[in-house]
């Protein structure tokens, strides 16, 4: 379930908590979805009770109470809670996370393209500023992976990209750094000093990015070394919830020197991060097409990256451990994790290295 299902199951219920006469509100247009704040629980939260406590004369614990009432049994939500004044907190049937590696798989790098905005013809200004026309054709692309016509320049009205001029400076920083640099920051916002982009170091963003990736990689190949694959994304949904502790970081997975070792997890906490992540990939293009916005994709997948990185440590056997099914559906998660980092930096023009 993706969080735009999510939100569209949302909304089905408040429809009909409406027509059965429980809520005597008007039906909202949409629901909004997000992660959980502080004191959530799950995978996702909405304030939608506490949008309809006031018009329906109700109190949002009340309108969360019947809300529940129908969310109950719904596919692909395991569980739903009340927090604070009335927050409802979802968390996501694990199954979700088999059917997702498996469209990750069958996608590949183009994982996350749709057609939402075919039939759509958008054209962009030339600028003259490097910056602007970095990200000006990063913008195309991510409209054409979304099913839009688009191209800069051409005839007719263009729509102009806005930002902070800045240089592009490839011969200094070398190409990804150059435009990690220029596409990372949102355009009102001053471009990132390329200094700090060229040290592989965990507060370089970028490095952890491409560094996630190549791990992903690796674990891949030491996987097919301990005669452990992913079997094509054929993923057992229990193993991806069967989280044990770890006391043994992953020697036998090759990496670079002085690279920053993420401490062995439980994951039972990354994996659903991780899938959760996953899932929102596809809206995560989608609005960074339909904003103008690269940058909201170089955040999304330093998020992937992040979990990823605290994830693999429990990918592959430890010590005398005897591979399993957990194993290679873990590995499969790992690979999927990999194919969306890849397809997001290729989207931003930037390499994805199998090795660092």
């Amino acid at each position: 379930m993706t969080p735009a299902d999510l939100s569209l199951t949302v909304l089905h219920a408040v429809r009909r908590a409406v027509d059965e006469g429980a809520l005597r509100v008007d039906v909202p247009p949409r629901v909004k979805v997000e992660r959980p704040r502080p004191g959530g629980v799950g995978d996702y939260a909405s304030s939608i009770a506490l949008s309809l406590a006031r018009p329906s004369g109700r109190q949002p614990l009340d309108v969360a109470g019947i809300l529940k009432e129908r969310l109950h049994g719904s596919p692909g939500i395991r569980a739903v809670d009340i927090t604070g004044p009335g927050f409802l907190n979802f968390t996501l049937d694990v199954g979700q996370g088999a059917r997702l590696v498996r469209e990750v798989g069958e996608a590949g790098l183009r994982f996350g393209y749709s057609d939402a905005l075919a039939g759509s013809v958008v054209r962009l200004a030339d600028a003259g500023e490097d910056r602007a026309r970095l990200v000006s054709e990063t913008v195309v692309r991510l409209l054409r992976s979304q099913g839009a016509e688009a191209e800069v320049g051409g005839g007719g009205a263009c729509e102009r990209i806005h930002v902070v001029p800045a240089p592009f400076e490839p011969d200094v920083l070398g190409s990804d750094a150059a435009r990690w640099a220029l596409l990372r920051p949102a355009p009102h916002d001053h471009a990132l000093p390329g200094g700090p982009l060229l040290v592989q170091h965990e507060r370089n963003a970028l490095f952890r990015v491409r560094y996630a990736h190549s791990r992903a990689r690796a674990l891949i190949r030491n996987g097919a070394q301990l005669g452990i694959r992913a079997a094509g994304y054929e993923v057992e949904s229990d193993a991806l919830a069967d989280g044990r502790p770890h006391a043994l970081a992953d020697a036998h997975v090759d990496g670079p020197p002085g690279a920053h070792p993420h401490p062995p997890t439980d994951d039972s906490v990354h994996a659903p991060a991780l899938v959760a992540l996953l899932a929102d990939h596809p809206a995560v293009l989608l609005a960074a097409a339909r904003h103008r916005a690269p940058d909201r994709l170089a955040r999304h997948l330093e998020g992937v990256a992040d979990v990823l990185l605290g994830f693999q440590h429990s990918v592959l056997p430890l010590g005398d451990e005897k591979p399993s099914a957990a194993h290679r559906s873990r590995l499969a998660l790992a690979e999927a994790a990999g194919t969306v980092l890849a397809g997001g930096l290729s989207l931003l023009g930037i390499s994805a290295p199998d090795q660092i």
